[in-house]
């Protein structure tokens, strides 16, 4: 075992993100009371920038890392907000507001969106990352370190 977590190192940790809301944080991604993840790091299995914060933490510390809006997720990209017609989407996809929906293109990759508007006639599909553009908090509470 390691006694400080690497660029590359295989770490177990309970982790919460959460997005600033006002005067509270809302959490939309939370291990802590369940089981904790275990992340291969340098492997795109975490953000860059939340690797990061990992990098030189011991097991047993618990941080707390406040980033800045975008430094995680990227920048809101408005030309990754696209609006399609409704006869342009597949039949056997629900379309409501908040859900996802994935998308594949011809090289067989899938891409999700977050459906933003609907109606009648089209449908406004956000591909962006969720907190692209948003604040991150970021706690850790590391468990092991491979």
């Amino acid at each position: 075992m390691s006694d400080k977590i690497k660029p590359d190192s295989l770490v177990t940790l309970h982790y919460r993100m959460a997005v600033p809301e006002t005067e509270r944080a809302v959490v939309r991604v939370s291990t802590f009371d369940s089981r904790p993840a275990t992340l291969q790091l340098g492997r795109g299995e975490l953000a860059p920038a939340l690797e990061i914060c990992l990098v030189g933490l011991a097991v047993g510390d618990h941080e707390v890392f406040e980033l800045e809006a975008g430094e995680v997720f990227g920048e809101h990209t408005e030309n990754l907000v696209e609006r399609f017609a409704r006869a342009d989407l597949p039949d056997d996809v629900e379309l409501a507001v908040n859900s996802i929906v994935e998308f594949m293109v011809e090289d067989g990759n899938k891409f999700p969106g977050l459906v933003k508007e609907v109606d009648d006639k089209s449908a406004l599909i956000d591909f962006n990352h969720p907190l692209a553009g948003r604040a991150v908090s970021f706690e850790v509470q590391i468990i092991g370190i491979l």
